[in-house]
């Protein structure tokens, strides 16, 4: 094993849009573990929107902790396999997941990772449909969302990790899922995934199509983008509709404080039309982790839900493919293929 590795860096805290100036890829010594720890390498690293707000300096949009420091490795989940253990629980070979950052080689507690099974499905998807999104979504729409047979269900960002499941099991549940996402080619994704409408949010008469596509109204709105497609959806909600937000996308990178609803009114449709509207992060439904983890492996298994990832190859490129990302070029789920593994 080499004694250096490759890590990238937060250089710099973005002025709106993150920029490639913003990181910095360098190397240093690998880390050695100490008691109660291993030494793990990356094998896939996640690239998630919420690392936007980890980068700071969003005038309208925080992380829920702490912003990376700068000139500190850049924080991300990873599946990883064990080098090296200190601790009785793990041994070299070993595949576990860990928020180990954007680095070839971390040392994490063995408290703190979490075992992957390779033989119950790709590693990879322990970041995606089986990890942080997929129980987003699981929450979103068991705890929250609760949809009845059916209702109408809309999804935003209907393609991307969090979306694409949560659409799925609506429609699993019985409901008419309508799936929103950008450009033709992820709108014929979501109808091959059965969503029952995919909708273009570029389209100039987009909030035409969405009163098309929601006849009845809106029962059930998964929140994690914001802008114009909130402004469009808020009028169709029905009475007693419930809308789980799990991100706001529009205001991850703006420079501007000012709010764009009207908050009285806002409220006020709340009260009169007894709205449910929760914010959430996935460690609150932390407690349906068994359940998810089981449900999602049955439903991979027999086919019953699809998913999709889309993998760069490389550490030095996770920083074009994060910004590619906030762009919304990505299709499914991005991950960051760091180096093979007996688990890759």
């Amino acid at each position: 094993m080499t004694s250096r590795q490759t890590r990238i860096l937060l250089a710099a805290r973005p002025d709106g849009a993150p920029r490639l100036e913003d990181f910095e890829v360098t190397s240093a010594p690998i880390p050695e573990p100490g008691a109660g720890e291993v030494l793990v390498r990356t094998l896939y690293l996640s690239l998630d929107p919420y690392l936007r707000g980890r980068m700071g300096s969003s005038a309208s949009h925080s992380s829920s902790t702490p912003p990376v420091a700068l000139g500190a490795v850049m924080e991300g989940g990873a599946v990883a396999e064990v080098v090296r253990s200190e601790d009785p629980h793990f041994g070299p070979g070993d595949v576990v997941s860990a928020a180990t950052g954007w680095q070839e080689y971390g040392v994490v507690a063995a408290t703190a990772v979490r075992r992957v099974d390779p033989d119950e499905a790709p590693v990879s998807t322990a970041l995606g449909i089986r990890g942080m999104p997929g129980l987003t979504a699981y929450g979103a729409i068991r705890e929250i969302g609760r949809p009845q047979r059916g209702e109408t269900v809309v999804v935003a960002a209907a393609t991307g990790a969090v979306g694409s499941l949560a659409g799925q099991m609506a429609r699993l549940a019985g409901a008419r899922v309508v799936g929103i996402a950008g450009g033709e080619r992820k709108a014929a994704w979501l109808r091959e995934a059965g969503f029952d409408v995919a909708l273009d949010h570029r389209d100039p008469a987009f909030e035409t199509r969405l009163a098309e596509a929601t006849p009845d109204g809106i029962d059930v709105y998964v929140e994690n983008v914001g802008g114009r497609v909130w402004q469009a959806v808020w009028p169709r909600l029905n009475r007693h509709a419930r809308v789980p937000v799990c991100g706001v996308a529009a205001a991850y990178s703006t420079t501007s404080t000012r709010v764009d609803t009207d908050v009285a009114g806002l409220m006020s449709g709340l009260v009169t039309r007894s709205i449910t509207l929760r914010g959430f992060v996935f460690s609150d439904f932390e407690h349906l982790r068994p359940t998810f983890e089981r449900e999602v492996a049955d439903w991979l298994r027999s086919g019953a839900v699809s998913h999709h990832e889309d993998i760069v190859d490389g550490l030095a490129n996770a920083p074009a493919a994060f910004l590619g990302m906030l762009a919304g070029e990505h299709l499914g789920k991005r991950l960051v293929r760091v180096s093979a593994g007996s688990g890759s």
